[in-house]
């Protein structure tokens, strides 16, 4: 998804144009995970960006995109670019030290 939305409508107020915009990057993000994934792959992982214009958008990760939204708002910007793009990955587990040690009695 790259689109840039506007942050004011006519004869709406400013926080439900922000609501939808939300919404409509959730209901993206979840017709994305639903989708089937390649045979050798177990999660889709999505490269996001957002800014006032595309020249301009950082990196950010998917959990900080509605925060991002909600700044770009607040400092009086008309219009935010958002860009999440979908790709098939591999889930990194974590590897824990061994760092409980059993007693001997």
């Amino acid at each position: 998804m790259k689109k840039t939305f506007p942050l004011h409508a006519a004869g709406k107020e400013d926080l439900r144009v922000l609501d939808a915009i939300k919404l409509e990057i959730t209901k993206y993000v979840k017709r994305e995970r639903k989708k089937t994934l390649p045979s050798e792959f177990d999660v889709w992982d999505f490269s996001c960006k957002v800014g006032s214009e595309s020249e301009s958008a950082a990196v950010i990760s998917l959990s900080d995109v509605p925060k991002a939204v909600e700044a770009v708002a607040l400092a009086g910007g008309a219009e935010v670019y958002v860009e999440i793009m979908a790709s098939a990955g591999n889930r990194v587990r974590k590897q824990y030290p061994a760092t409980h040690h059993r007693r001997e009695s």
